[in-house]
């Protein structure tokens, strides 16, 4: 075996079975291993950051890293933006970047960089191989750090004459680690806090928003009068139908500010504590009100479902829960789009097991309120504010679930970053459902800068936020990426375009004009 052989096969032994590449010159060696591996599929992303979007969606959905397979640092550079949202995630995923063959690299070649230092800020683990027989060690190491609970971004440097050079043979992977266990004084904090305090909330995060969590959050709020919380944007939530609906806390701080500002204590249960998503003159970055006390149950990395029993057991609480009552949906309304029309339809049309990957921004504001009654579904959020993600992910987790509908809903304006992963979607015939929400603004931003105290935007403000002139034409941008696509103005032709869409196997675009 050379190299870049013996690092697939470590890796496939360890379990790896997907990787999203846009390799180069570099990664020649790697991308002819991955061709004699039968346990690896490789699948193509026309754009670094779709590659890096997608191993996060399937992350998310399966537990266990894909790999992506990248060009050096300027490559890893441009899938930088979805790793950083995968690293918020706190989503398994494997890098392999490929570099300069070692002697080369003094010669300070065209795309010499310091890859190093590129993955570092967005990567939990870095490594780099010493000679071709190293590399399968690396690679073991690497998996064992993307699976460090509840998941981690490792990159692996491959110089490429590691790749193309004899090695000694397979490495053998390293047992994955569990969860950490939560201390009893974290459990007895939060019982007692529970107790001393009337006006409690616990905040929700990560592995806490499954179901089993949300049940058992819902059993301590019987129990104790507690409230239920959720990040802003997580990674993973169960919810619909049948399942508790828990409110997320509000994006702009005056109203996540207000939201807490009764409570004499929040515990936190696989969350951080509540911060505003910017810093604004003159307003609060820290969100919880003064005198209330945090209290921890869980980190993120902790074995959260471990806690939440623990918690049940200390406060003595009662049998579980039965069936939810479920959440009314929406009428439909007829006539022009506008976001409310658009999250009734959504809500209705939402089948079963469905997976939604949510980039919506301002256009989805009625989406949470509205679908709380769908039936039951996975819901994917932007979790590192870095937009451009949600057709990527969608990639992602239609390769991790390919029987399960996948219903990606995206501003426009977003989309426009990563929509090459369209042509993915339509080259593996990926059973994904693209809603743009089109408004032709970057609309948040108009909000932010009223906002932020910026002053009376003049024409030119205005213009760097606008996307007309000319219009994006999201139905020949699907049909040219191989995907077939419609548009939608009124309540009715999206209910009916959305119907059968999810209806029928394969990729569709639906552009819903705002």
């Amino acid at each position: 075996m050379n190299g870049a052989e013996s690092l697939l096969e470590t890796l496939a032994n360890g379990g790896l079975e997907v990787c999203f590449a846009n390799p180069g010159t570099s990664e020649m060696h790697l991308v002819s291993a991955i061709d004699r591996s039968p346990r690896v599929r490789s699948i193509l992303a026309l754009f670094e950051g779709v590659a890096t979007g997608a191993a996060d969606g399937y992350g998310r959905m399966t537990g266990k890293p894909a790999a992506t397979l990248l060009h050096l640092g300027p490559g890893l550079g441009n899938g930088l933006a979805n790793l950083h949202n995968a690293k918020r995630a706190r989503s398994p995923v494997i890098n392999i970047v490929g570099d300069h063959a070692s002697y080369h690299r003094k010669f300070d070649a065209p795309l010499t960089s310091d890859v190093v230092g590129v993955a570092r800020p967005m990567s939990d683990w870095v490594g780099v191989s010493d000679s071709a027989s190293d590399l399968p060690a690396r690679g073991a190491a690497a998996l064992s750090a993307a699976l460090r609970p509840p998941g981690q971004v490792a990159t692996l440097v491959v110089p490429a004459d590691h790749a193309w050079n004899e090695a000694a043979g397979t490495a053998t992977p390293i047992p994955p680690q569990c969860a950490e266990h939560v201390p009893d004084e974290f459990v007895a904090a939060a019982a007692r806090a529970l107790r001393a305090h009337d006006r409690v909330a616990l905040i929700l995060g990560g592995p806490a928003l499954r179901e089993s969590g949300t049940r058992a959050a819902a059993q301590i709020r019987e129990a104790t009068g507690a409230d239920l919380l959720r990040e802003t944007f997580t990674a993973r939530v169960e919810r619909g139908a049948g399942r508790v609906a828990i409110d997320a806390l509000p994006y702009f701080g005056e109203a996540a500010a207000a939201r807490l500002e009764k409570y004499q204590a929040i515990v936190l249960v696989g969350a951080p504590a509540p911060v505003s998503f910017f810093g604004y003159p003159g307003k609060p970055s820290w969100l919880a009100p003064e005198g209330c006390e945090i209290v921890t149950l869980a980190e993120p990395r902790q074995d959260v479902a471990a806690a939440l029993e623990g918690l049940l057991a200390e406060l003595g609480c009662g049998p579980e829960l039965q069936r939810m009552e479920d959440a009314e949906l929406p009428p439909l309304a007829p006539g022009a789009l506008d976001p409310q029309k658009l999250a009734a339809v959504v809500a209705r049309a939402l089948p079963e097991g469905a997976i939604v990957s949510d980039e919506s921004a301002t256009g989805g504001a009625f989406l949470p309120a509205a679908t709380a009654g769908s039936p039951p579904h996975d819901w994917l959020m932007l979790t590192g504010g870095s937009i451009g993600q949600g057709i990527s992910l969608s990639v992602g987790a239609a390769v991790a679930c390919p029987d399960r509908k996948v219903l990606c809903l995206h501003g426009d304006g977003g989309a426009m970053y990563t929509l090459q992963a369209l042509w993915t979607q339509a080259r593996e015939g990926l059973d994904v459902t693209t809603v743009i929400l089109a408004n032709r603004s970057y609309a948040i931003l108009n909000i932010e800068l009223k906002r932020v105290g910026a002053g009376t935007p003049g024409p030119k403000a205005l213009d760097m936020l606008d996307l007309s002139r000319p219009d994006l034409d999201w139905v020949k941008l699907a049909e040219g990426m191989g995907v077939p696509g419609s548009r939608a103005t009124t309540s009715e032709d999206l209910d009916a375009q959305l119907r059968t869409a999810l209806s029928e196997p394969g990729p569709r675009l639906i552009e819903a004009v705002l």
